[in-house]
């Protein structure tokens, strides 16, 4: 489903990609993991447009998505940080979200879900963090989509919200939905991807199973798995 080719990407001196190459197939839930300023976060970015690389290419589906922007009309997109106009009420959110992109949704059943409907009508700069996050979540999953990308999706949830959350991706991956993550949290990550890439310094240090990287590294859990992959680099 996604290929990325050659992919090289700096910001200044600093080499954020440096040649990579990754292929993700269609359907599961694949992690993308490492420690800060690893490159994963400009990965997504450079999947979505908002990045663009030096050098490479990136293929969706077949077909090309540097400096095009149909593709993502079929994807949907948490960021890792909810950053909403502040004078917006969570209602005017939404609205102005599905008014930017015509298609069927589903947001009153993820409102319920998460118990956004007593903050509706509320200023989103008043909500705390937490409840931006659910708001977040609901933005992206009211679009049916065969790719979704999550950057950092368990920032600020509570153990409730957590449970939903995971449901939601559960759901979507028996739909044979495609599914990305990012996350630092590796209980999250052990319970709910199928497989997993392990970025450090812009390159791709591991990519398979959690089983496969624990039996490579030794390891019990995925946890102390990537800690033994870090310190194997750096030695």
């Amino acid at each position: 489903m996604i290929n990325f080719k050659n992919i090289h990407k700096r910001f200044g001196k600093l080499v954020v990609l440096d040649d990579l190459n990754l292929e993700v197939s269609e359907g599961g839930v694949f992690a993308i993991l490492g420690p800060n300023g690893s490159g994963k976060t400009t990965l997504i970015k450079a999947l979505l447009g908002m990045v663009i690389p030096e050098k490479g290419e990136i293929l969706y589906n077949g077909k090309s998505v540097l400096k095009q922007w149909e593709y993502r009309n079929n994807l949907n997109y948490l960021p890792q940080i909810a950053n909403f106009p502040a004078n917006l009420t969570v209602t005017e959110l939404v609205e102005m979200v599905k008014n930017l992109r015509p298609s069927k949704t589903n947001e009153e059943e993820l409102i319920k879900l998460f118990g956004l409907t007593p903050f509706l009508k509320q200023k989103l700069g008043n909500l705390s963090g937490g409840t931006k996050q659910k708001v977040n979540i609901v933005l992206a999953f009211m679009f049916d989509s065969d790719l979704i990308i999550l950057d950092e999706p368990t920032t600020g949830l509570d153990p409730i919200a957590l449970i939903y959350l995971k449901e939601l991706i559960q759901k979507e991956k028996e739909l044979g939905k495609t599914i990305l993550i990012t996350s630092h949290i590796m209980s999250f990550v052990e319970e709910m991807s199928d497989e997993i890439v392990f970025l450090l310094d812009g390159k791709i240090y591991f990519k398979g199973t959690i089983e496969a990287i624990k039996k490579q590294t030794e390891s019990a859990t995925l946890e102390v798995a990537i800690a033994n992959l870090i310190k194997k680099q750096y030695v």
